[in-house]
């Protein structure tokens, strides 16, 4: 692109999660005269009917909508089913991304995290021969098969945009330039500092996702959750909410016990409203990375079940339960709760990732980052 003129960026969003993180990101790109960003929606989005959602807030930003691609579909879920949905999410995106290249020409491809949606959006992007810059790149949790495809979108990437320096000093060791790793923060922590506390919300949340075990050990995890969280919120007098897991293997495990106890799940909450339920809330319990990040940012204690976060740095609002029995889980929530949270300090930074992130995408010179990669050591 010439000198002056404003750099294309295409960002790649999946699910409703990951969206929420990307938000900030796209805002603060869209406030940028020197960027142009568009948003492609894949995957769990058409799925779970929060494209128009998140179109809504797209356009609201000033950024541009560039539409969707399928991935994933209804009722086929399983590792053998997201490795089509893989297939199907490059095809597509590569054919999106080639006709926005030709018609206007593309500098950037953005994915965050480790989904299959980001790493469809990364292949696309960086076998088309277009930079690739990565959010929450570095990161340690091992999810279903979450840290090898993590890992494998970094390889693929251009730049590295980490939320920690431990993290960048992974990417580093891992053969990334330095020139091509700028910490900026998680934009998870974004805006936290505006959120208040709603009204009668939950005091515990539960939110478990998938680890990509069998249906029958996922039903039996939950139910042990469930169980005492059940029991938990009740000796304390505690309104409790559980909601609904990801698309991810295990799912419908998980969705059986929900059905099974009587509870219904909340499979929904515009990010703003599930924010304010998670700085109201006393505990959340579960295997979400937003008991490990934005929670320990609102002050609210966690019990980090399982492995699925394994790895994850953490602050002091975490309580760490791997046995996926009642009593564990009970005695977990006993001492998360007595846990002092008012010294409580994150690695994630200061609220300014979106900033930091278009700042770097907008201004690093771009012969930094060739489109030609080689390994730093």
């Amino acid at each position: 692109m010439q000198v002056g003129s404003r750099r294309r960026v295409a960002v790649v969003t999946g699910t409703r999660a990951e969206w929420g993180l990307l938000r900030p990101v796209v805002s603060a790109m869209a406030e940028r005269s020197d960027l142009a960003v568009g948003v492609l929606a894949v995957g769990w989005h058409r799925v779970s009917g929060t494209v128009a959602e998140a179109r809504g807030q797209v356009e609201a930003s000033g950024a541009a909508w560039w539409g969707e691609v399928e991935m994933q579909r209804a009722g086929e879920v399983g590792r053998w089913h997201d490795a089509a949905a893989l297939g199907r999410g490059v095809a597509g995106l590569s054919e999106r991304l080639s006709g926005l290249a030709e018609a206007g020409g593309l500098d950037w491809v953005v994915v965050l995290g480790d989904r299959i949606e980001a790493l469809a959006g990364a292949l696309a992007g960086s076998v088309g021969g277009v930079r690739v810059a990565h959010l929450h790149g570095g990161d340690r949790a091992e999810g279903v098969a979450d840290e090898a495809m993590r890992h494998a979108v970094s390889k693929l990437a251009h730049l590295h945009l980490p939320a920690t320096a431990g993290s960048a000093e992974r990417l580093r060791r891992m053969g990334e330039a330095d020139d091509a790793v700028v910490v900026v923060g998680s934009p998870a922590i974004d805006g936290l500092d505006e959120v208040e506390a709603e009204d009668g919300g939950p005091g515990l949340i539960v939110l478990r996702h998938p680890v990509g075990a069998t249906d029958e050990q996922e039903r039996v995890w939950m139910e042990a959750t469930l169980s005492a969280a059940r029991s938990g919120a009740g000796k304390l007098g505690l309104a409790w909410a559980v909601l609904g897991p990801n698309g991810d293997p295990g799912r419908a495990g998980i969705v059986s016990a929900i059905e099974a106890a009587g509870v219904e799940p909340i499979d929904h909450l515009p990010r703003e409203r599930w924010l304010a339920w998670l700085k109201g809330a006393r505990v959340i319990v579960g295997n979400s990375s937003a008991g490990l990040i934005e929670a320990s940012a609102l002050g609210t204690a966690c019990v980090n079940l399982g492995q699925r976060q394994s790895g994850r740095e953490q602050a002091g609002n975490a309580v760490d339960c791997r046995d996926p029995q009642v009593t564990a889980i009970e005695i977990a929530i006993e001492a998360a709760l007595r846990l002092d949270l008012s010294a409580t300090e994150h690695p994630y930074g200061d609220g300014r990732a979106g900033l930091n992130a278009a700042h770097a995408l907008a201004t690093i010179e771009l012969d930094r980052v060739p489109i030609r990669k080689r390994n730093a050591y």
